[in-house]
């Protein structure tokens, strides 16, 4: 490989994003480092598609017939990886020019590591992510404070290592949006991988395609994360932590917390709550297999690693 020629596929997926595709397209285009631009197209509806065909880098799209969501995408677009990296980006996020090389060459000096978390700013200044954090819950929460080695990426600008990748199964493309970053980096630390940070800017606006907060937020957020912890966690912990969702679900309406102020978040709504638990029981035989088959490749125990990094 000379050094004319990239390492690295940046894929971004957009959806209706016709209002910040262009932002992002511009800053990758300042990128130090060369790069393949990947824009993979969820369906969009709002002239997305002809932004991308007019703009001066001349991406490659790759269009979808549906909106397979964010992690759905990312699926789709690392069949079409040819690079020994790929690149996760936000069509809402403007990388610094440096981003990517920072990004490259913070992997190449960690010889363990599959995957590099950038810095995601918002338009104010808030750092929102150097990485991710495991709560002891088993939350993915986004960690504010830079640090060398994180527990995971923050899929929103992270580089990774294909090979790596594909290894440990690829992208839960039927998370559809939200731990899909997640459940990958959980993974990627079970097969004897590391995550670490960077010094890598991105300005992020975050939820521009999609609405924190809203009903559908928190109905992929908490299905997406019991399957995580089903799929990845220590049997103990995950069992807990369904058992605790499913009883809080049911003592809601004899505790009267629809007066309490938090039953105004639409995570204690008994009626968003019993479609996460259906949602969760009607896969719950295929995350059974997926469990397996992530426990035959893992390099390390389930346990090893949520008692290194849960609560950290």
């Amino acid at each position: 490989m000379t050094d004319a020629e990239p390492s690295t596929t940046v894929v971004v997926v957009t959806w209706r994003g016709a209002a910040h595709i262009t932002a992002c397209l511009d800053a990758l285009a300042t990128q130090s480092r060369p790069h393949r631009t990947l824009v993979v197209d969820n369906a969009s509806d709002d002239g997305t598609s002809a932004l991308l065909a007019a703009h001066p880098s001349k991406p490659e799209v790759l269009r979808l017939r549906r909106n397979t969501g964010y992690a759905g995408a990312m699926a789709a677009a690392l069949d079409k990886v040819d690079t020994p990296l790929m690149a996760w980006l936000n069509d809402d996020a403007a990388p610094a020019p440096e981003w990517l090389a920072t990004c490259e060459d913070t992997l190449g000096k960690a010889p363990l590591a599959a995957a590099v978390s950038a810095r995601l700013t918002l338009a104010d200044g808030t750092v929102q992510s150097t990485g991710v954090r495991l709560t002891t819950d088993g939350h993915g929460a986004d960690l504010p404070e830079p640090a060398d080695e994180v527990f995971g990426f923050c899929g929103g600008a992270a580089v990774l290592d294909v090979e790596a990748l594909r290894s440990v199964g690829g992208v839960p493309a039927s998370y559809f949006c939200y731990y899909e970053d997640t459940d990958t980096a959980w993974r990627l630390r079970l097969a004897g991988w590391d995550v670490v940070g960077a010094e890598a800017e991105v300005t992020h606006q975050h939820g521009a395609s999609t609405r924190p907060g809203s009903v559908q937020f928190h109905l992929w957020n908490e299905r997406n994360r019991l399957l995580t912890l089903l799929r990845c966690a220590p049997r103990a912990v995950a069992v807990r932590q369904l058992v605790k969702f499913a009883v809080l679900t049911l003592v809601l309406p004899l505790r009267g917390l629809r007066r309490n102020k938090k039953a105004e978040a639409p995570n204690f709504r008994l009626s968003l709550r019993c479609r996460v638990l259906g949602a969760v029981a009607a896969r719950l035989p295929r995350t059974l297999v997926e469990r397996r088959a992530i426990g035959r490749r893992a390099t390390l125990g389930r346990g090893a690693v949520w008692d290194a990094w849960a609560g950290l």
